[in-house]
């Protein structure tokens, strides 16, 4: 493949993603049955503003890309396509499926928003474009603090869903569902949808450059196959266990991270001491001082 189709390809795979994501937030938006926390928080904020919810998720997330600023961060064009797209897909979604009442089938609306959400995110996370808002803004304090990414994403997650439920938006079972099946379904979608680049680049170094920006989108993830284990939230791939024995390697001198890892590999036996000729002479020495006994060494 050339790498103008190449290019083509991880363009028009961004968009369809970013397309249906918008899609899945909508079905689980009329599901009703509790929603992820940034979602919960542009619910929260259309319904004490009368602002719909689409362009309350544009606006978000331009209110987040502006944080990159002080984080140094440059966005890539999927940063900018998601800001962009999210927003009226998920409005359009809105408008095309009504509300759900019967529970049974709320849990299944929800479900079929859940599990098109983890293609969605496979879509937009494997042309390697760039991350959305809220991820780059993670994965930059991450960058610039020190601070753990999960220690990141779980204080600003669980800030702007307590914002969010404060304003009326709709937290419940389907809230927890998210937080704990996002992860294990992208890991999925992930591994097959994911773009891989030639190692020559499939387009110039500057090129690249600037499609993909300055955020990290794969935070300790070098190549999804490595991975045993995938956590993945909104578009931030976090380290695998390969990578993470990888990181704890590097901090090998460290009095605090130093220490050996339960997944670690034992430590290599240490070679057997052999006594030295003057140590073994000076210890008969003592032994006939103590014991008055002599010391015949044998052939």
């Amino acid at each position: 493949m050339t790498a103008s189709l190449l290019l083509t390809r991880r363009i028009v795979q961004l968009l369809l993603g970013l397309f249906l994501y918008g899609i899945a937030i909508a079905l689980m938006v009329q599901a009703g049955i509790g929603l992820s926390p940034w979602d919960v928080l542009a619910q929260g904020v259309s319904i004490k503003s009368g602002i719909a919810f689409g362009l309350v998720t544009n606006l978000i997330g331009v209110v987040v890309l502006a944080f990159w600023i002080p984080i140094r961060q440059r966005p890539g064009l999927g940063t900018v396509l998601n800001v962009l797209l999210v927003g009226p897909s998920a409005q359009l979604g809105l408008w095309l499926i009504p509300p759900i009442t019967e529970l049974w089938a709320q849990v299944l609306v929800f479900i079929a928003g859940l599990l098109l959400l983890a293609v969605a995110t496979g879509l937009y996370i494997g042309p390697k474009l760039g991350p959305g808002p809220r991820d780059g803004l993670m994965t930059g304090v991450h960058a610039r603090t020190g601070w753990p990414i999960w220690a990141v994403r779980t204080g600003i997650e669980v800030t702007v869903l307590i914002i969010g439920w404060l304003l009326g938006g709709n937290v419940g079972v389907g809230t927890l569902a998210f937080a704990l099946l996002v992860g294990p379904l992208c890991s999925i979608t992930l591994p097959f949808f994911a773009i891989r680049l030639p190692r020559d680049a499939a387009t110039s170094a500057h090129l690249e450059g600037e499609l993909e920006g300055t955020a990290e989108q794969s935070a300790g993830l070098q190549d999804e196959r490595d991975a045993v284990r995938f956590d993945v939230r909104d578009g931030i791939l976090l380290e695998s266990d390969a990578a993470a024995r990888g990181r704890m390697a590097d901090h090998a001198d460290s009095p605090l991270v130093g220490r050996r890892q339960p997944d670690a590999a034992p430590p290599a036996p240490k070679p057997a001491r052999t006594s030295r000729a003057s140590r073994l002479i000076a210890a008969h020495w003592l032994d006939d001082r103590l014991t008055g006994r002599a010391h015949h060494s044998r052939a």
